[in-house]
């Protein structure tokens, strides 16, 4: 049953992006970041009543550094999907897995410095070797998108946002651990776009209201981010042993699936050579670093994805 919940929340998160970049027709990134925080606000304390979980926590500052995380990465990512092709911009919150496996090949690779006195973390070259093809994606991703001016800072940007995401999900980790619920983290999650995205708008002034066409593309955003991340909830809560969890975990990148048939006929984007092997290589190079993390780590929590 985890493969229906998590390929349905991969579908709603392909979905959100659609109205991520109909809505940047109209809106500012920090303005739809603010609303996206400002719908989930409602969605999230609905949810924490119905489950009674308090929103009261022991942990502010671990919220308040996860959240600078998530939400920077969000909007860069947004600003990403704003500008780019859409299956190219969906494509960059996907690395998250691959700095993932980078910072723990790091950390091995770290243990033999010279000089250094601790006990010695085997490198595992497969997953060395995941990491490196899947950066040769993140760059044949970045050439065509560079080739082309209006482009090229969305694709720097949109490379940030998966640095950033992997940072933040290590700090979900680290609250799950103490014993926060995700309907709490994810709320102040939805708090911080609130205050992180009206901070950087009220500056430069609000977007003229577009009318009705404003319902129809923010409400939808906000309540297929709610609903990709519940029924990803669900698929990780029905994802019962160590095998069920990574399956779940890498059909995550269904999404791109989803993405690129939006993106030919929904908007009808070119993406050339290049670009579709890029894609390639980030999905097939994160399935890949994910199995094999999860060999000597525990998998990331439902609560990762709440950067989305």
């Amino acid at each position: 049953m985890q493969v229906l919940w998590m390929v349905a929340s991969a579908f709603l998160f392909a979905s959100m992006g659609v109205f991520v970049k109909l809505a940047s027709a109209f809106f500012t990134t920090p303005e739809i970041v603010f609303y996206r925080g400002l719908i989930g606000i409602a969605v999230l304390w609905w949810l924490a009543r119905q489950q009674g979980v308090g929103l009261g926590t022991r942990h502010p500052w671990r919220h308040a550094w996860r959240s600078t995380l998530g939400v920077t990465a969000m909007g860069c990512w947004f600003y990403a999907v704003a500008h780019m092709p859409l299956a190219t911009g969906m494509t960059f919150s996907y690395t998250s897995s691959l700095w993932m496996a980078a910072f723990l090949a790091v950390g091995a690779l770290w243990t033999w410095r010279p000089g250094y006195t601790g006990t010695r973390r085997s490198v595992h070259l497969p997953l060395l070797g995941t990491i490196v093809l899947g950066f040769v994606g993140v760059v044949l991703l970045l050439q065509p998108s560079l080739a082309v001016r209006a482009q090229g800072a969305a694709a720097l940007v949109g490379s940030v946002s998966g640095l950033l995401s992997a940072m933040a999900y290590m700090q979900v980790s680290a609250l799950a651990r103490a014993g926060e619920p995700e309907a709490r983290t994810v709320f102040y999650f939805c708090v911080a776009c609130c205050v992180g995205g009206g901070a950087l708008m009220l500056p430069q002034g609000l977007s003229p209201w577009p009318g009705v066409q404003a319902a129809a593309y923010l409400l939808p955003m906000g309540l297929l981010a709610a609903g990709g991340q519940l029924c990803m909830t669900r698929a990780y809560t029905c994802a019962r042993t160590p095998r069920a969890t990574l399956v779940a975990a890498n059909l995550q990148y269904t999404g791109l699936i989803f993405a690129s048939a939006y993106s030919l006929w929904w908007f009808n984007d070119q993406i050339n050579a290049l670009g579709w092997l890029g894609m390639a290589l980030v999905a097939i190079s994160g399935i890949a670093a994910s199995a094999l993390r999860g060999r000597s780590a525990a998998p990331v929590p439902a609560a990762a994805s709440s950067s989305k």
